[in-house]
């Protein structure tokens, strides 16, 4: 029978204490070396949707300054379908490194509650570096199907229940989210034609195939401009200084319907800290300054910068009220 003295289990126990200790300080130096090292290759930022879309000009915009700030090359690449989630699960399932990112829009909360088998966790498997921007979602019509206004056209539907259309940039995206605050809180019934990103919405809305589409101000107002679109209302709560004179869907009769839009980084919830601390603030830093907002303002956007914590509170919040409206609207995949 082997005999234990007191003191040698506690110079045992001081003995494990201590080499925790010193593991856990060598980790903390590898991290913050890595950090100060990060990034040592080219950075791939993964969107969701087809180029020209709205998700995919702020990501280009802000990858172009972040490539320099870095001093390493950041390229986008798209990845449409399946309203995002295939991009999503893409990067969660990505090495932690913070070389591949993800650049969504507010789609990436819708996910949860019409896919119930993601094949990744969206609070647990990604992590919320900053929001970038939010622009307004814009409801525009061909000018060929004669609508005088919002109220026009409610009435319109409502005089033939399922005889109308609307698109999206695909299936729970902030496209589709925006047109089913909209339908629900007009009473309305109508069939949504999801689409594998804005440009093709757009351009079956232009043929007069689509009745309305809520796409992205910044894809669409060079179309209103040129007049292959006319703009009925703004889906956010306030107007738009790209569209002073165009009233928000709630004052032009449909209280209730307002909708943000807005984009995101992410990265796989792994990620080292000090990697996403320094991501954090090498975009935030980008967002404030006079010329990306100048840059942002152009295209009817607008900064959106937050901290990681704030941005991953929000995404947990938006995540659960979304839950609720996609039950209401009875949103499902196709």
């Amino acid at each position: 029978m082997t005999n234990h003295s007191p003191f040698k289990s506690k110079q045992f126990a001081h003995g494990i204490v201590k080499f925790a200790m010193a593991t856990l300080a060598i980790s903390s130096l590898s991290l913050n070396a890595l950090a100060q090292d990060w990034p040592k290759q080219g950075i791939k930022l993964v969107v969701p949707f087809t180029a020209g879309s709205g998700t995919d000009i702020v990501a280009r915009a802000v990858a172009e300054k972040l490539s320099t700030s870095l001093g390493q090359t950041v390229v986008i690449e798209n990845k449409p379908g399946a309203g995002g989630t295939i991009a999503a699960n893409q990067v969660a399932k990505a090495n932690p490194d913070g070389y591949t990112l993800l650049v969504h829009s507010s789609g990436h909360v819708v996910n949860p509650a019409i896919y119930p088998n993601l094949p990744y966790d969206t609070l647990n498997d990604l992590v919320g570096i900053t929001s970038l921007a939010s622009l307004p979602n814009v409801m525009v019509v061909s000018p060929s199907k004669g609508y005088k206004d919002v109220k026009d056209l409610i009435a319109k539907v409502k005089a033939k229940p399922d005889g109308f259309n609307y698109a999206s940039a695909g299936t729970g995206s902030a496209t589709h989210i925006n047109a089913e605050k909209f339908r629900v809180a007009a009473g309305i019934t109508a069939t949504h034609v999801p689409f594998k990103g804005t440009p093709e919405a757009l351009t079956e809305t232009i043929s007069g195939r689509i009745d309305w589409f809520f796409a992205p101000i910044v894809s669409a107002l060079p179309l209103i401009k040129d007049g292959r679109l006319q703009v009925l209302a703004v889906g956010t709560p306030k107007r738009s200084d790209d569209l002073p004179n165009t009233p928000t869907t709630s004052e032009a009769g449909v209280p209730g319907s307002e909708y943000t839009f807005w984009v995101g980084m992410l990265a796989p919830s792994k990620t080292p800290k000090p990697v996403l601390d320094k991501l954090n603030a090498e975009v935030v830093k980008i967002l404030n300054s006079p010329e990306f907002k100048t840059k942002l303002d152009s295209i009817g956007a607008a900064p959106m910068p937050m901290t990681s914590t704030a941005f991953n509170g929000f995404i947990k919040s938006e995540t659960e009220g979304i839950a609720k409206l996609v039950q209401a609207a009875g949103i499902k995949a196709n």
